[in-house]
């Protein structure tokens, strides 16, 4: 139990250092965008940007003739677009937000040309309305869209004039998107993923490396929080514990300490999955604009289930009640089922966070795939030590006449 409770202690560690490294330090530009970036002489301030492949590059100047203005050189890039969509990047002069922003779209048109206009995002664009050119209160120059074909970069490039009584380049808040469908100039409605929802920032465009804060930068940390905790408590320790029960409790391996190791586990996986279900919870009241119906409903369910099986630890019938039998079908039969659930869920959850995708699914797979092998290497033991009894049972059985005539 000692080495159980320090190996988990040791993975939340490294886990909280991993998340904590991996959004410490901007990342810099692939080469790809570096080189077109040089091209418009904006190789120096690169950086990526934390979502939807998008890279961003900047220069910035005090104007030398308007000294109430900031100009500042923008270069917004991203692979995330198919032959057909949009790309946008765009300023807000009260917070990290869609609506308010200042933008300029790049789209590229169903019949290959493209074109760059400036648009308000307002509330009217979160309800649906459709979103069309506009003047806007602040100057975009020399805007500029293309497709790169042999990098398969879109970008955007804009000379900016910012009023300095409005913004704050050591503090800018600036947003940017894609989206894969327009009508003319019209931008479709972009997906609806956690990555187009946080595709916004803070960012200090005075030091070298645009070192800001993402908007929901402790949230995107919880949530990866959330789904370590739910991997553990739900999705490890829970079938560790039903492991236990199904192997140490009788046959093949009787052991005396089985329930205490069964309720155990089932009592860690339970707290740690908790923690992480009302911390799923706290995340999705606070994201007020969208939420995922079917993670969520399933969440509740395996919540309320695990409660109700453990407290049929309280409720369980004694051995001698002739609806034992009823209990035990019942507890088994939640228990599987709750696993496949859980399994479920996780990959839904992972699905929807896409925190390294493929390292986490794989990190899954693995740890289903371990509990897998050990569950189907105890049941085959199992029913070799079984079926070996059976028959020295069977040969006990014919031995003992003969035994017993020869000795008259």
């Amino acid at each position: 139990m000692h080495s159980s409770t320090s190996t988990l202690a040791v993975i939340l560690v490294l886990a909280s250092l991993s998340a904590n490294v991996s959004q410490g330090k901007p990342r810099p530009c692939s080469d790809e965008f570096s080189d077109m970036a040089a091209q418009k002489h904006l190789s120096t301030n690169c950086k990526k940007l934390s979502t939807l492949e998008a890279e961003f590059a900047w220069n910035h100047r005090n104007n030398g003739t308007d000294r109430k203005k900031i100009e500042l050189e923008v270069f917004v890039g991203t692979k995330n677009v198919t032959e057909m969509g949009w790309l946008a990047w765009g300023v807000n002069p009260e917070r990290p937000r869609m609506v308010g922003t200042r933008a300029i779209i790049g789209i590229m048109m169903p019949n290959g040309t493209q074109a760059i206009k400036t648009y308000n995002i307002t509330a009217d664009t979160r309800r649906g309305c459709a979103l069309r050119p506009s003047d806007v209160d602040v100057k975009f120059q020399d805007m500029a869209v293309e497709y790169n074909n042999s990098a398969g970069y879109f970008s955007i490039f804009s000379r900016v004039m910012l009023p300095v009584i409005y913004y704050n380049i050591s503090r800018l808040n600036h947003v940017w998107q894609v989206g894969q469908y327009v009508n003319g100039l019209e931008p479709q409605m972009h997906s609806m993923t956690l990555q187009n929802f946080d595709s916004k920032e803070t960012v200090n465009l005075t030091s070298a490396d645009g070192r800001g804060k993402g908007v929901g930068h402790s949230r995107r940390r919880l949530r990866k929080v959330h789904g370590i905790l739910n991997i553990i408590g739900w999705g490890t320790l829970l079938p560790i514990g039903v492991i236990i029960a199904r192997y140490f409790r009788k046959y093949p391996f009787k052991s005396s300490w089985w329930f205490l190791l069964h309720v155990s586990c089932q009592t860690a996986g339970f707290v740690l999955g908790t923690i992480g279900f009302a911390t799923g919870l706290w995340i999705g009241h606070y994201s007020r604009f969208y939420s995922f119906h079917t993670h969520r409903t399933l969440a509740i369910c395996i919540f309320a289930f695990t409660t109700l099986q453990l407290l049929a630890f309280r409720l369980k019938p004694t051995p001698d009640d002739e609806y034992r039998k009823h209990w035990n079908v019942y507890h088994h039969f939640l228990g599987y089922a709750l696993i496949a659930i859980i399994s479920v869920n996780i990959f839904h959850g992972i699905d929807i966070l896409k925190p390294h995708k493929f390292r986490w699914r794989w990190t899954f797979i693995g740890i289903l795939v371990a509990l897998a092998t050990v569950t189907l290497a105890l049941e085959i033991y199992t029913w070799i030590t079984f079926l070996a009894a059976k028959k020295r049972a069977k040969n006990d059985r014919k031995s003992k006449p003969t035994s017993s005539s020869s000795s008259r």
